[in-house]
């Protein structure tokens, strides 16, 4: 994470370039004790711009605005504080050879059984993404972490069990669902073994781990801190575009590509990028949807986990912006071919 350093690197490091990261984790500590303040600006933003609006802040548009703006923070600061307290527990506590013994040792191997390990974690999108942070820090292959975060939001036991409630009585929606969002997980993971580069992540990413010496439970303190203080910025400014987006587009342009199968499957893929809906909600939305075929409303079950508004702010503010750029673009292609083929068999 962040506020950590290969001891090794340190060691082999020309002597400026140690106090310069000396200095970066003690600028890294300062900004972290403001975390309590995202807290109060998730609630207090969409309010602040009400405000501004003087007069206009009453119009129903904006009051909408506000709502959907703040129902998305507070629908997802849970699971970003989940993900940011495993994470920062992952690089304080977990020794790097766990790692190693529970992946296998070739990155095409581990990024399968990474895919099928999201399937243990309870939580949403903003919880993968730090986690998969703190993976690559204790060495994991990059890989491998991309893969685990992609699937665990999208086949974990809570998210496949709404799925079930959303869709009663439709069991191949759940099966294709768990199918479609496990293969483009998997396959991504290859696709970065294959064409990702290292120089796409930012190098505080690529250089993490335990730093000696140094209290464990300290070193979980600061490091949860500013990831959270970190990640939830983007998370808010996600949750205003999503607003944006909701209160901008007209019921009338939904149902223009409804009576189109591919139209459909395309929009409703792009639909769940904009709303940014939680992966725990999203089969309640996608089954009102029932002017779309059942293939289009799969593609917005698998894509929404995987790329959506505020996911996009997240990965930009994690792993920089060159990776978020390149990955989300890919995801969404791969995740919709997946659910076009999977879905127009068991559909």
């Amino acid at each position: 994470m962040d506020n950590t350093g290969a001891l090794v690197a340190e060691e082999q490091a020309p002597a400026g370039a140690v106090a310069d990261g000396a200095g970066d984790r003690d600028a890294r500590q300062e900004r972290a004790r403001y975390w309590p303040l995202l807290l109060i600006g998730s609630a207090v933003v969409p309010g602040t711009v009400v405000v501004l609006l003087g007069r206009w802040g009453d119009a129903p548009a904006v009051q909408a605005w506000r709502t959907v703006c703040l129902a998305v923070t507070v629908q997802a600061l849970p699971f970003l504080l989940l993900g940011t307290a495993l994470s920062g527990a992952i690089n304080a506590f977990v020794p790097e050879r766990v790692f190693t013994r529970v992946l296998p040792r070739r990155p095409v191997l581990a990024v399968p059984v990474a895919g099928v390990a999201g399937a243990v974690l309870p939580g949403c999108e903003c919880a993968s993404v730090p986690v998969a942070s703190s993976l690559i820090g204790r060495g994991v292959a990059p890989a491998a972490a991309f893969a685990f975060l992609l699937s665990a939001p999208a086949i974990n036991p809570v998210v496949l069990t709404a799925t079930a409630i959303a869709f009663p009585g439709n069991p191949a929606m759940v099966l294709a669902r768990l199918l479609a969002s496990l293969t483009a997980a998997v396959v991504m993971g290859w696709l970065w073994l294959r064409f990702g580069r290292d120089e796409w992540l930012r190098p505080s990413v690529r250089h993490t781990g335990h730093q000696e010496g140094h209290s464990r439970w300290n070193e979980f303190r600061l490091g949860f801190q500013h990831d959270f203080l970190h990640a939830g910025g983007f998370l808010v400014l996600g949750a205003m575009a999503a607003a944006t987006f909701n209160v901008a587009v007209p019921r009338s342009v939904l149902d223009t590509f409804a009576g189109a199968p591919w139209l459909s499957v395309l929009f409703l893929a792009g639909l769940a990028v904009l709303l940014a809906v939680c992966s725990e909600a999203d089969a309640f939305l996608a089954a009102s949807l029932t002017g779309f075929p059942p293939v289009a409303r799969l593609a917005f079950m698998v894509v929404g986990p995987m790329v959506d508004l505020k996911l996009i702010a997240l990965q930009a503010g994690t792993f920089g912006r060159a990776f978020a750029v390149r990955f989300s673009a890919a995801t969404v292609v791969v995740a919709v071919a997946c659910s076009s083929v999977i879905g127009g068999v068991l559909l």
